[in-house]
Order: structure tokens, then C-alpha cells, then sequence
């Protein structure tokens, strides 16, 4: 699929998740995202950069905007050479708290775009793409 831009953000501190909220919040306005998709999308992304920050002691954010055929999606990949996730299907279940963020956890995220992927190694680190299509 045919990306059409494409930004990296560091997130090494905690201004750097405004900088992530405001770049996701752009491109989803750029593609036409309703208002209820862009907030559905920024908080997601939100969620996402805070654990990197948090959980993956800070890493990068890959922003895509995507283009195929007639519709419009905002891509955005989350990176950290953290210590991992151990078990991913826990971590995405419902109530499933580490202790921070804004309690929507990974599965709340999930819920929140179209598409979600992750990966995750113990003591390598753990990528997460989400993506919203308008």
C-alpha cells in the first residue's frame, strides 16, 4: 500500500507525547477523519507513546500516511529496545493494568483504530502498529 508521507518522532520524555498527539491529530484531520476518528486515533497514539516512554524506557514513532485506492489512513509505529513484553495476550486483556497511563491499557487501544499489530521479545524490545483508515 502506497505510503504517501512519512515522519519519526523520538519519544525519549514526556513533552515528546504531545509533540506524537499533535503530529497523529494533523494527519487524521489531513485525511479526513471525522472528529470522533481523530479523537479514536490521537488517544490511541497517546496511550501507545506514553508506554513506550514508560514501559520501554522511550524509543520512536513512525508516522505513515496511506493511500489506497480512494481512502485515506494514518499509520502509526511504535518502537522500543525495552525490556518486552512477557505475555502479550495478558497484556491485552481487559483490566490488565501495569499501574499508569490513561487505564485504557493495550486492549483499549486496540479497540480505539482499524488495525493493530504486535510484537514483542523479552529484553529486545516491543513494536506496536496501529492504523486508521478514514
Amino acid at each position: 500500500m502506497p505510503v504517501i508521507n512519512s515522519e519519526v518522532l523520538p519519544v525519549r520524555r514526556e513533552g515528546d507525547i504531545v509533540s506524537v498527539r499533535q503530529a497523529v491529530r494533523k494527519w487524521a484531520v489531513e485525511i479526513k477523519c471525522s472528529l470522533v476518528d481523530q479523537t479514536k486515533v490521537v488517544t490511541a497514539a497517546s496511550e501507545l507513546a506514553r508506554n513506550l516512554l514508560i514501559y520501554g524506557g522511550g524509543g520512536e514513532v513512525k508516522l505513515e500516511k496511506l493511500q489506497e485506492g480512494l481512502r485515506g489512513g494514518v499509520r502509526v509505529t511504535f518502537e522500543d529496545q525495552g525490556p518486552g513484553i512477557p505475555d502479550i495476550q495478558l497484556a491485552l486483556s481487559d483490566g490488565y493494568t501495569s499501574g499508569s497511563g490513561m487505564g485504557l491499557g493495550l486492549g483499549g487501544a486496540k479497540r480505539l483504530v482499524n488495525d493493530f499489530s504486535i510484537e514483542s521479545e523479552v529484553g529486545k524490545g516491543t513494536r506496536i502498529t496501529i492504523t486508521k483508515w478514514k
